[in-house]
């Protein structure tokens, strides 16, 4: 089924019925989605994230398809974050905004697959506002977040994972996600999400597979061991099945390097100030509610610095 116009503002409806403060947004101080994705850390899980994405097949030829990825990654980063970050810790206008211009776009996203690929022939028809591949976008993102965070943080028990998994079906309404196909709560939200690492609904096609090089390679020299080290840290977070399509190492060698760095990011995370723990659009949600005016200047550094090291030597390919 395709989620269309109709169906997302019948959602936006319910969830404008249920956010209690539209200026806090739709989870505020207090929630579970603040309290995991403040922390910078969680991007560890970027590159685990986008390639489960990416494993499926609709996914990964509309990428291939319609994004500008390969030709200005950094365009593509701070787009969809943007869009993610005015979700979760902007006001309720601000992400329902971003929720009407996402759906706009996917309605431009239509294809075929080029090639048979897992449970998928060639010539399939594809379209990016799919309930399923939404779904599925969805679920990497609530996931790989938990699977990060509880490694270099602490285990959160199984009431904060309920309380967790019920605020992101919020997050699920603004992409016109149906409560119909929404796993009712964390376990079974796991349990989808190991049927999908181990269904032929997910396999590494050709797309997928010259996306995953690109989007793990250095975008300059300089920076291949720090893309080095990040393509371990990847595959340590994937799932055994995906991480051997996409033919990443993952031996004893790179086991100990995960492990180490896992162990490093424990002590490192809690030695760093505060305000380099945190995401700027965290700190800029706070310094909204507080009355504050204007960005946070030590935010925007770190975006510029993050964007600068993405464009690297790509911008110009």
């Amino acid at each position: 089924m395709t989620v269309s116009r109709q169906d997302l503002e019948r959602h936006l409806e319910k969830l404008v019925a249920r956010v209690k403060d539209p200026e806090a947004g739709l989870f505020g101080p207090g929630s579970m989605l603040w309290e995991v994705n403040k922390e910078a850390a969680v991007f560890l899980g970027g590159g685990r994230a986008a390639l489960l994405q990416t494993a499926h097949p609709f996914i990964a030829h509309a990428v291939d398809q319609h994004s500008k990825t390969k030709t200005n990654p950094a365009g593509r980063f701070q787009r969809t974050f943007a869009n993610i970050f005015s979700m979760v810790f902007g006001p309720l206008d601000t992400a329902l905004k971003s929720s009407r211009r996402v759906h706009a776009l996917h309605q431009t996203i239509i294809g075929k697959i080029t090639e048979n690929v897992g449970a998928f022939r060639e010539g399939s028809p594809y379209e990016a506002n799919n309930e399923e591949a939404l779904l599925w976008v969805h679920a990497t993102l609530w996931d790989t977040s938990m699977q990060v965070y509880e490694r270099v943080f602490r285990k959160l028990s199984a009431d904060e994972k309920d309380r967790y998994y019920e605020e992101t079906k919020l997050f699920a309404y603004l992409f016109g996600i149906p409560d119909s196909i929404l796993p009712p709560n964390w376990n079974e939200f796991m349990e989808y999400n190991e049927k999908m690492w181990n269904s032929e609904i997910l396999t590494v096609g050709k797309p997928a597979l010259e996306l995953s090089h690109f989007l793990l390679s250095a975008p300059k020299p300089a920076l291949e061991p720090v893309m080095a080290w990040y393509r371990v840290m990847t595959a340590g977070l994937l799932p055994e099945r995906i991480r051997h399509q996409y033919r990443l190492p993952y031996g004893r060698a790179e086991e100990r390097i995960f492990d180490a760095s896992i162990r490093t990011a424990r002590l490192g995370v809690r030695a760093l100030p505060v305000r380099f723990r945190y995401l700027p659009a965290y700190v800029d949600a706070h310094r909204r509610l507080a009355g504050r005016s204007g960005p946070d200047r030590i935010g925007r550094v770190i975006d510029w610095f993050v964007l600068t090291t993405l464009k690297g030597e790509r911008a110009a390919a």
